[in-house]
């Protein structure tokens, strides 16, 4: 039985594939919903071929299999005491199921799962990924997820850049922290040559995104100097069990961005990486206009 009717604060939505992903999606949309009094909506998304109609496809292509992982993912999140709901999408692509929950159930926040492979041309996370990332309406977290996370986490790495991205990878670094009674680590990194802050805004900055942490355990803050930002900031992952950061300023779907900190960091840092997007509803390139 569903909790769909019970009152919250807003909806997460998982998308799910496969159980062993599920679980490893599940574990940080279970301390986020806990923390935000969030509902989670886990979703299917069926791929429906242009020769079948998308009810066909529900007829002829869905599995009992399928049905089983969105029925145990929910009793899941139930057995925390978070609402939960499930729905199966039938669409031409998976992205576009993606994309149209995210619009029909009014959805705040969105968890997807990232194997972390390499990218190819013209695709960088993955084209389902891509695609979610650019034409979501709500904010949007990426979870690498080749990996489980561990059972404990003792400590979470929050990389401070100042970009635009930074105030959501701290509030949701805040909810996986309390909700496992995590320290956490704000890590700003210098470069020697120019940096774009001095050592004393570096420290402002982390001062300013502490704010974020109220009732976790302890928040240390550090500011290193290194040419090397994304190397540095893999090497300080060792430690953590969870890395959270804000994607490269500008966007995470800008080629010239990737490979120095956000890509670069969610491809080779150590243990669980979830990469963050608030969904900013002024495109850029009508800001650019704006006065």
């Amino acid at each position: 039985m569903t909790q769909d009717t019970a009152e919250t604060d807003g909806t997460l939505l998982v998308p799910i594939a496969n159980p062993e992903t599920a679980d490893r999606q599940l574990d940080t949309a279970i301390d986020i919903a806990a923390d935000r009094s969030y509902r989670i909506l886990v979703i299917f998304v069926l791929e429906v071929p242009p020769q079948l109609s998308l009810v066909d496809g529900r007829r002829y292509l869905l599995e009992d299999e399928q049905e089983e992982l969105l029925a145990d993912a929910v009793e899941r999140v139930e057995s925390r005491g978070i609402p939960a709901d499930q729905r199966i999408r039938m669409a031409r692509g998976v992205a576009t199921g993606i994309v149209g929950a995210i619009d029909k159930h009014d959805v705040d926040t969105i968890l997807l799962g990232w194997r972390g492979r390499p990218p190819r041309q013209d695709v960088i996370l993955g084209s389902h990924v891509d695609k979610v990332l650019s034409d979501a309406s709500c904010d949007v977290l990426v979870q690498r997820i080749k990996t489980p996370r561990p059972e404990n986490v003792d400590s979470v790495l929050v990389p401070v850049a100042g970009g635009p991205h930074d105030a959501f990878a701290a509030e949701t670094a805040a909810s996986i922290a309390r909700n496992n009674d995590a320290s956490v680590t704000l890590l700003h990194v210098l470069e020697s040559a120019e940096p774009e802050l001095s050592r004393d805004e570096a420290a402002a900055l982390l001062d300013e995104r502490a704010d974020s942490f109220e009732d976790v355990r302890s928040v240390d803050r550090a500011v290193i100097e290194d040419d090397d930002v994304g190397g540095t900031i893999t090497d300080w992952t060792t430690e953590h069990e969870v890395t959270v950061l804000g994607v490269s300023r500008g966007g995470l779907l800008q080629r010239a961005l990737l490979g120095t900190i956000s890509d670069g960091v969610g491809r080779h840092a150590v243990g669980t990486v979830i990469l963050a997007k608030r969904h900013d509803p002024v495109p850029s390139r009508l800001r650019r206009l704006l006065p």
